[in-house]
């Protein structure tokens, strides 16, 4: 079986999960995943072989390419599907595709040539057209102002995503002997997308044009022990603030990391950094903060006061289950969704804002910190689901049946 992606951590640790289950249950998998270093020592890690596919994700993020350039980048994406993907889908029977919509639409089309079962899966379900809730606009393409319909917005959407992505997808069918699409987003998406996150969390609304796969959230339960010196940290006092954006290049690092450092600080807290794709970094040598790097962040969050993230999937479904109170500092994509899910939950704060100041971080933590927030992120976590990927394996383990 084949697990094809291209986007973030956020996208890759997902199939970490998945692969490992569907190991467990007797099938052979592999991953495509663009060439990042980290991506190729995690499936290591877990003995699954990755394929490279595309450029490195992280060097695309962090040069911030202007909208009028994502016309070319999504053609060399789906260029790569067909070349690298269908070499690595070679005897699979299924192939299952997640991540940035131009290489998904790539990764099926390939699954199509190659006469193979496929499965689309999206990790938040603002990408599933739906009367209750209006898309994501794509960078340069804004909707017009004071329009509310929802059904109007993914009509304007799915007229955005061929314009962007149509030329350069159908460009590459019909060079391998397929028909062309006339609607990428509902190529890509099909009547019976898999959706997989937590019901509690992120509750899908029933929609009559699909019919969605709920799986739960995928995750590999992690067993890597924290780093020596990062438990002295945590043993030498009161648990810390964690301070971390993922995947996020976060431009002005400097200033972020002294912000939420000296955000902590006034709350009477230590502070734990994590540097992540943003390279956050400490402010001076005093000892009542600490810096990381990679890290199991599973049992990392049963040990700290609060989580300061950016709202990925991934860190709000670990932190949710983890039972810590959240600050949710939203940059991007489906960012403000999870912000204001786990503003909704009563788990903690959405931040207005990508750019935290001084006043308006402390004013958050306050709040993720009363005791209040702290009791309800304890009470959602019991109700978190923690099958999602073996759930999901045994789907597609029937599927091949």
């Amino acid at each position: 079986m084949l697990l094809s992606t291209y986007g973030s951590r956020g996208d890759v640790e997902p199939l970490v999960g998945l692969a490992v289950r569907l190991r467990e249950l007797g099938v052979g998998v592999r991953v495509c995943a663009p060439p990042d270093e980290e991506f190729a020592e995690r499936l290591a890690a877990v003995g699954v072989p990755m394929v490279a596919v595309g450029p490195s994700a992280r060097e695309l993020m962090a040069a911030a390419p202007p909208p009028s350039a994502l016309p070319r980048y999504a053609a060399e994406l789906i260029a790569a599907q067909f070349d690298v993907v269908a070499a690595a889908a070679e005897g699979c029977e299924v192939l299952v595709a997640t991540g940035m919509l131009p290489a998904v639409a790539g990764a099926l089309s390939v699954a199509e040539k190659m006469g193979i079962r496929s499965v689309y899966v999206t990790f938040q379900q603002l990408d599933l057209p739906s009367p209750h809730h209006p898309p994501l606009a794509y960078p340069g393409r804004p909707f017009p102002p004071g329009e509310t319909d929802n059904r109007v917005l993914w009509d304007l959407d799915a007229r955005s995503v061929n314009a962007l992505f149509g030329a350069a997808l159908n460009t590459n069918r019909v060079a391998n002997g397929l028909s062309p699409v006339d609607d990428v987003r509902a190529y890509v998406v099909g009547d019976r997308p898999w959706l997989a996150t937590d019901p509690v969390l992120d509750p899908w609304r029933e929609t009559p044009d699909l019919d969605v796969v709920r799986t739960g959230a995928w995750f590999l339960p992690d067993e890597r022990p924290l780093p020596a010196g990062l438990v002295a940290f945590l043993d030498a006092g009161e648990p810390p603030v964690y301070v971390g954006f993922g995947s996020m290049p976060m431009h002005a690092s400097a200033d972020v990391a002294q912000v939420a450092i000296e955000s902590a600080r006034a709350q009477g807290r230590r502070a734990l950094v994590r540097r992540g794709w943003a390279e956050l970094a400490l402010l001076d040598d005093r000892d009542d903060c600490f810096v990381v790097g990679e890290v199991n962040q599973q049992e990392l969050f049963g040990r700290v006061a609060a989580v300061v993230h950016h709202g990925g999937a991934g860190t709000t479904t670990t932190a949710t289950r983890a039972g810590a109170p959240q600050v949710v500092v939203p940059q991007a994509a489906d960012q403000p969704y999870w912000a204001g899910r786990v503003a909704d939950l009563g788990i903690g704060v959405a931040h207005d804002g990508p750019v935290p100041g001084f006043e308006s971080l402390s004013a958050a933590l306050k709040v993720a910190l009363a005791p209040e927030t702290c009791a309800r992120a304890r009470a959602v976590a019991r109700v978190i689901s923690c099958d999602g990927a073996a759930a999901a394996a045994k789907l597609l383990l029937d599927a091949i049946s």
